[in-house]
C-alpha cells in the first residue's frame, strides 16, 4: 500500500536502487547476521515463555494428571465434553483440515499458558473486593463480579490466545480466518484440561483421602462429583477461546487493523466468560427454585442454556464464513491461490 511506503520509494518506483536508503533487504553479511539474530531473539522469547510456563506448571502441581493414573482418568473424563466440542469446531473448517501435529502442540501450549492465568488470578484475587470497597459498593458478590470482569475473563482469554500465537499462528497452515477458531478451540481444550486436573486434585486433597494408599474405586468415588462439575465447565472455555481465535484469524488477514480486531475478539470472549462466572450461581438457583431440580441438575441445565446460546453464536459465525467461502469459490478463483501475508513476527 502506498501510504506504507517512503516518499522516495513512491516517487522512484523501480527505477532506482534504494537499498539502505529507503528500502531494505538482506544483501550483506551484516544483514544476514541481523536477520539471524532477530530470528534467534524471536525463537528465544517463545522458548523462555514456554519454559517459564512449564516451571510454573510443575510448581503448582499441574503434572498430577500425568503422574497419578487415577487423577488422570478423572481428568480425562472431565475433558470429554470439551474435547467433543473442539472436535466439532475442527470439522466445521470448510477450507482444509488442520494438521493434527499443530492441533496437539496448540493443546499442549494451552495447558502451559494456563499457568500464567493461575498465577495472575491468585495474585489479584482480592482486586474486586478492593475496588468495591473504594467505591463504597457491597462486598462479596459485587467484588466477585468485578474480579470476574477485570481479571478472570481478560486474563484467561489472553493466555489462551497466547497459546495460539506462540506457534500455530505463524505456521503456513494457518491460512484462513476460520483456522483461528479451530486453534482457539484447541487452546481452550488445553486450558480446560489442566484447570480440571487442578480442581480435581485440590478437591481430593481437601477430602482427606490419602492418594498414596487409597484404592482406585475410592479415588474415583470421592472425585466423581467434582469431575462431573468440571466436565460441564470445560465446553465454555472452548467456546470463549474459539470466538477470540476467530478474530485472531480475522486480524491475520487484515493487518492494517490487526490490534483493534484482536482486542475486539478478546473483549467478546472475556465478556461472555465473565458473565458466565457471574451468573452461574444465580442462574442455577433460579432454575432450582422454578423447576425443583437441585444440585448438579440445575447447574447442568443452566450450563446447557448458556453454552447453547453462545455456542450457537460461534457456529453461526463459522457458518457465515463457510457460506462466503462457497459463494466466493463459485464466482472466482480458488482462495488457495492467495497465501497469507507474512508478518514481522513470523519465521
Amino acid at each position: 500500500m502506498d501510504e506504507r511506503r517512503d516518499p522516495v520509494e513512491r516517487a522512484a518506483g523501480n527505477s532506482m536502487d534504494l537499498y539502505d536508503i529507503a528500502t531494505w533487504e538482506e544483501r550483506t553479511s551484516v544483514d544476514g547476521l541481523a536477520v539471524a539474530l532477530y530470528r534467534l531473539l524471536v525463537a528465544s522469547s517463545k522458548a523462555i515463555v514456554i519454559g517459564l510456563a512449564l516451571i510454573i506448571l510443575i510448581g503448582i502441581g499441574g503434572l498430577s494428571a500425568i503422574t497419578d493414573p487415577q487423577i488422570g482418568a478423572l481428568t480425562l473424563l472431565s475433558a470429554l465434553p470439551a474435547l467433543g466440542l473442539a472436535a466439532y469446531v475442527y470439522t466445521t473448517d470448510v477450507t482444509e483440515n488442520e494438521p493434527i501435529s499443530l492441533m496437539v502442540v496448540t493443546f499442549l501450549l494451552g495447558v502451559l499458558t494456563a499457568t500464567f492465568a493461575a498465577i495472575a488470578n491468585s495474585l489479584l484475587s482480592n482486586a474486586g473486593q478492593v475496588i468495591a470497597s473504594e467505591f463504597n459498593l457491597a462486598l462479596g458478590f459485587v467484588g466477585s463480579v468485578i474480579f470476574f470482569y477485570l481479571v478472570v475473563g481478560p486474563v484467561e482469554e489472553t493466555v489462551k490466545l497466547l497459546a495460539v500465537r506462540l506457534y500455530a499462528y505463524s505456521n503456513s497452515k494457518f491460512n484462513a480466518v476460520v483456522d483461528g477458531a479451530v486453534y482457539g478451540a484447541m487452546a481452550g481444550l488445553g486450558f480446560a484440561t489442566i484447570e480440571n486436573a487442578l480442581y480435581i486434585t485440590r478437591n481430593l486433597a481437601e477430602s482427606g483421602l490419602d492418594l498414596g494408599v487409597a484404592s482406585a474405586p475410592a479415588i474415583i468415588g470421592a472425585g466423581g462429583t467434582i469431575t462431573a462439575v468440571r466436565a460441564l465447565a470445560g465446553p465454555g472455555h472452548v467456546i470463549y477461546s474459539a470466538i477470540a481465535g476467530y478474530y485472531l484469524g480475522l486480524a491475520k488477514f487484515n493487518r492494517e487493523n490487526f490490534g483493534p480486531i484482536v482486542v475486539k475478539g478478546l473483549i467478546l470472549a472475556a465478556l461472555v466468560h465473565a458473565t458466565y462466572n457471574s451468573t452461574v450461581g444465580i442462574g442455577s438457583g433460579i432454575i432450582a427454585s422454578v423447576t425443583g431440580i437441585g444440585g448438579v441438575g440445575a447447574f447442568l441445565l443452566y450450563v446447557i442454556i448458556y453454552d447453547g446460546i453462545f455456542g450457537l453464536y460461534l457456529i453461526r459465525k463459522i457458518q457465515r464464513y463457510s457460506n462466503a467461502y462457497h459463494e466466493a469459490h463459485d464466482q472466482g478463483p480458488s482462495a488457495a491461490a492467495f497465501g497469507p501475508e507474512q508478518t514481522e513476527f513470523e519465521d
